[in-house]
């Protein structure tokens, strides 16, 4: 079974592999999405990114339209809002389903029953959270906010 450090994801700006320089970091994985009620996020997940990268930890952030249109520009707008309005440092990929035919394969390797957290995504900010191997440790849903002491725990004891 591959990990997720064997998967190739686009950057926003369409240039680069974002996952080579991560590779042995902790990462949480977020599908993200600029006009929704969890939005707000962005700014706890940057806090806790900026907080924890000295420690070889990061955010990636997958933006997804496919939650009631809710991140309906393009790569360059997703971009200028996440850092205009949020100051977003963490790595964004390219716009990507993460349910379906069309799902990148990331999120088909993330949602497989082989990883223990099978399913669907249900909603905008549902967090995966990878060890340094790039195996999968833990799933939350969208209404577990990035200083949730639970999943705080989880990183600490990661890293």
């Amino acid at each position: 079974m591959p990990s997720f450090y064997d998967f190739s994801v686009k950057s926003i700006d369409g240039v680069s592999d974002l996952i080579p320089p991560l590779r042995g970091s902790v990462a949480l994985v977020v599908n993200v999405a600029s006009k929704c009620g969890f939005t707000p996020q962005y700014a706890a997940l940057e806090r806790l990114y900026r907080e924890l990268k000295g420690q070889r930890f990061t955010v990636i952030g997958f933006p997804c339209n496919q939650f009631g249109s809710q991140e309906p520009g393009t790569q360059a707008q997703i971009m200028e809002f996440c850092t205009t309005t949020y100051n977003v440092t963490f790595p964004l990929s390219s716009k990507v389903d993460v349910n379906g035919p069309g799902s990148h394969p990331i999120y088909r390797w993330l949602t497989a029953a082989e990883n223990g957290f099978p399913g669907a995504i249900e909603w905008n900010f549902e967090k995966f959270l990878i060890d340094r191997e790039g195996r999968l440790r833990s799933r939350y849903p969208s209404g577990t906010k990035p200083q949730d002491n639970e999943l705080l725990q989880a990183i600490a004891d990661l890293l």
